[in-house]
């Protein structure tokens, strides 16, 4: 009978660590989430012809909130632009502001059309609105999961701000999507079609 050594367990054991590890680095992965912003899912809603689109990455392992977003049609000019959170039940209502008042840093202002992106670093205090802070832990690691975990749960939206409408002129839930497009996907879809 042959006597098992070390050396019969190093393959499982490599096979072993590098499972665990592609584990943890799929669940340090970013999480997509798309949101559709008008009028009519502002509170009180409004007949404003303003749309836009945004995606948005929580990303809790490198600490950061990626935002793209791109709006037209507004009636009046950008006076703000953030994120508020949380609503008392997912998909409606109102909060306060949890991101950055009264709008991201490099966020067009005075506009009725844009295009603007923002990776926020959420170990900064900067990121959020203080009272935020304050009332989700007192830490910017406790703000960082609050707002991952309402995000989550359909209870953050992103609205845009007007000089008609101050209370905001467009805005939309933040709900599940697909992954940030890196490179154009007509092209690529195409190419696949040959392979």
């Amino acid at each position: 009978m042959r006597s098992l050594g070390t050396r019969s367990f190093r393959p499982l054991a490599l096979a072993l660590a590098l499972t665990v590890g592609l584990a943890g680095a799929a669940l340090a992965a970013p999480v997509h989430y798309q949101v559709t912003l008008d009028g009519p899912s502002e509170s009180p809603a409004n007949a404003s012809p303003g749309l836009g689109v945004a995606a948005v990455d929580v990303d809790l392992a490198a600490h950061t909130l990626y935002i793209h977003v791109i709006f037209s049609g507004l009636t009046g000019t950008t006076t703000a632009c953030h994120i508020h959170a949380p609503t008392a039940v997912a998909l409606t209502g109102t909060a306060s502001v949890a991101t950055t008042t009264p709008f991201f840093a490099g966020f067009p202002i005075g506009v009725t059309a844009g295009d603007f992106t923002i990776t926020l670093d959420q170990t900064l205090t900067t990121s959020y609105n203080a009272p935020f802070i304050t009332g989700n832990g007192g830490t910017t690691a406790s703000a960082e999961a609050a707002m991952a975990s309402y995000i989550a749960q359909g209870r953050a939206y992103l609205n845009i701000h007007s000089s008609t409408f101050g209370g905001g002129e467009i805005r939309g839930f933040i709900v599940p999507g697909q992954p940030t497009p890196t490179v154009p996907t007509s092209w690529g879809r195409i190419k696949t079609l040959y392979r």
